[in-house]
């Protein structure tokens, strides 16, 4: 199972930090780095800025909301970083939430499965240097191709749904989720192999974004927490979050509860128990558990209060990795 590397532009960490992680990514030879679209960063231009502190680190950048950015702006942009960073860019397509899409781009979030298949079809045809003329339900466009060499790198899909699913095993190189336990990985990893054998492809690479912080001081465990009570606010996270004990909190969540009492609700150990959390055998252990449930690529969001660049973490997930 490879190890990568995830900027997720949170609003909690400051915008330096972001630029820092990837450096350290690069540094000690992890084998990608994702560059999340957040209410931080321009995701693009936030990749180009760390590739530029680079040496050779591929990149991949998203999950792009695809109601927000259509394929024209997502290829051509990955082409354009890619030109600046002369490396490989991929990106992630993903539908994100009526939360950021609807209030605050101001754009509709209509019919987001269709709108994440036609992009993704579009995106893979500008990926390979072809001119398109694509009329679908959502999205369209006519005689557009790249005048940069094609960006390189894959084309991920974000899944969660069932309807997701079977659009990254037909389009996709890659699908991620995000915030899974290795059980529910294992049930993910079910899911794509039978869609993908519906549609007669080989299975997608499975990745997973998973918060880390080795030996954890008490401000980068803080971090984490509260990255934890962000997701009790999203659909669909609640029956993972029940079955690890979290039901009081989950419950709270349903009730609109702000976010101080989110925090307080939780179990002390949840980031234990949902992340990769603890000392380094722990970690170990953590990451064989996902490993043996089909994930083929830990994508770690390193914890930075306590630990600036998330140097702690990531030196210590890079040993792990060589060995």
């Amino acid at each position: 199972m490879e190890i990568s590397v995830v900027v997720a532009a949170r609003p909690d960490v400051p915008p330096q930090e972001d630029l820092e992680v990837g450096v350290m990514a690069d540094r000690l030879g992890f084998h990608e780095l994702w560059i999340g679209e957040g209410w931080v960063w321009d995701a693009f231009v936030l990749a180009t800025a760390i590739a530029s502190r680079t040496d050779r680190i591929p990149l991949t950048v998203g999950p792009i909301p695809v109601s927000v950015r259509d394929p024209v702006m997502i290829a051509s942009a990955a082409a354009s970083t890619a030109a600046i960073a002369r490396r490989p860019v991929g990106v992630a397509l993903g539908t994100s939430s009526v939360r950021y899409v609807e209030a605050a781009h101001g754009r509709s979030r209509r019919r987001p499965a269709t709108a994440l298949s036609e992009s993704a079809q579009v995106v893979r045809a500008l990926f390979g240097g072809r001119p398109v003329d694509f009329d679908g339900e959502v999205i369209s466009t006519h005689g557009y191709h790249l005048r940069l060499d094609p960006p390189g790198g894959p084309i991920t899909v974000a899944a969660f749904g069932d309807r997701a699913i079977e659009v990254a095993a037909t389009h996709a190189d890659r699908m991620v989720l995000d915030l899974v336990s290795p059980d529910l990985a294992a049930e993910f990893r079910s899911r794509l192999h039978a869609a993908a054998a519906r549609v007669g492809r080989p299975v997608p690479r499975l990745a997973a974004w998973i918060p880390a912080a080795v030996a954890p001081d008490p401000a980068s465990y803080a971090q984490m927490m509260w990255s934890l009570v962000g997701y009790l606010e999203v659909a669909g996270y609640a029956e993972m979050f029940r079955d690890a004990g979290f039901v009081t909190a989950v419950d709270l969540a349903s009730q609109g509860a702000d976010r101080q009492e989110l925090f307080d609700a939780l179990p002390a150990d949840a980031a234990y128990r949902v992340g990769l959390v603890g000392d380094a055998e722990a970690v170990s252990d953590r990451l064989a558990a996902y490993a043996s449930a089909g994930l083929d690529e830990a994508v770690v969001v390193p914890a930075t209060a306590g630990d600036p660049g998330g140097e702690r973490t990531l030196t210590a997930l890079a040993a792990l990795r060589a060995g």
